[in-house]
């Protein structure tokens, strides 16, 4: 079914996700991330879906995020800093799923979506696929679980590079840092996708979710403890000065100038 931005259908022992906003180049509205939340919360009891598969409509986009600077501009502090913690919850519960969750990254990847995919468990991504993740020139950082997780697949030097920079990564890279497991052509990408998906749910449901429990468990107390920094870093930065700054330079139409304050 159609819901809030999202298609959201069951193929066997498969979910398919499609993000459906392909005139606001697939952005994730604040329903849908509370329905990736509540999905997530159902796939945790669900014993007939054994493998997720999340993608963007068309061949332009997997998601362009959730919050930009004119975005942002137009909501309250306290505003920005729920729709953060409700994407935080969303791609948490995504990750918590027992259910092998695969990304298949049709276009550019950016900002919030780009976290999207990063909780995910497997990302394959098309040839032309791009990724970014700019809020540092926002004045501010990805606040739904990207540091952590970035750093946690690509290393520690190359999540700072990318986040500090903000500059955009083509496929190539994207494999090269091990952000995606595979490149595939434009016209095979969800046709490739939806075999792993496949191939993953006819395999034993104990097997899989075990190995994920596992792998998960080894990492837990980091991501708890990164998460808990990141809402608490995010509510000082609303208040801050340079995002203050960043919305009138995006107004105005210049470069912004941060003070760090």
């Amino acid at each position: 079914m159609t819901q809030n931005g999202l298609v959201v259908e069951a193929h066997g022992a498969v979910l398919r996700i499609c993000i459906s906003m392909p005139d606001e180049r697939n952005r994730l509205l604040p329903e849908a991330l509370g329905e990736l939340e509540r999905i997530g919360h159902e796939l945790a009891s669900n014993t007939s879906i054994h493998a997720v598969l999340i993608f963007g409509e068309g061949r332009r986009d997997f998601s362009s995020g959730i919050l930009n600077p004119a975005i942002r501009g137009a909501m309250t502090k306290d505003e920005v800093v729920a729709l953060v913690r409700l994407a935080n919850r969303a791609f948490d519960a995504l990750d918590d799923a027992p259910q092998t969750v695969i990304a298949a990254l049709n276009g550019d990847v950016r900002a919030g979506g780009a976290e999207l995919a990063l909780a995910c468990d497997i990302r394959l991504a098309a040839s032309h696929a791009t990724m970014q993740f700019p809020e540092a020139a926002w004045g501010g950082f990805p606040g739904a679980g990207g540091p952590s997780r970035l750093a946690e697949i690509a290393g520690r030097g190359r999540a700072l590079e990318l986040i500090g920079t903000g500059r955009t990564i083509d496929a190539r890279e994207m494999e090269t840092f091990g952000l995606v497991q595979a490149i595939h052509s434009s016209d095979d990408l969800l046709q490739s996708a939806n075999a792993l998906a496949a191939r993953i749910a006819t395999a034993g449901p104990l097997a899989t979710r075990g190995a994920k429990r596992i792998i998960k468990a080894r990492l837990r107390p980091g991501t708890d403890h990164a998460r808990d920094i990141s809402d608490a870093l995010r509510h000082e930065l609303e208040w801050s000065a340079d995002v203050d700054e960043a919305i009138a330079a995006h107004r105005d139409g210049r470069a912004a100038v941060f003070k760090g304050r």
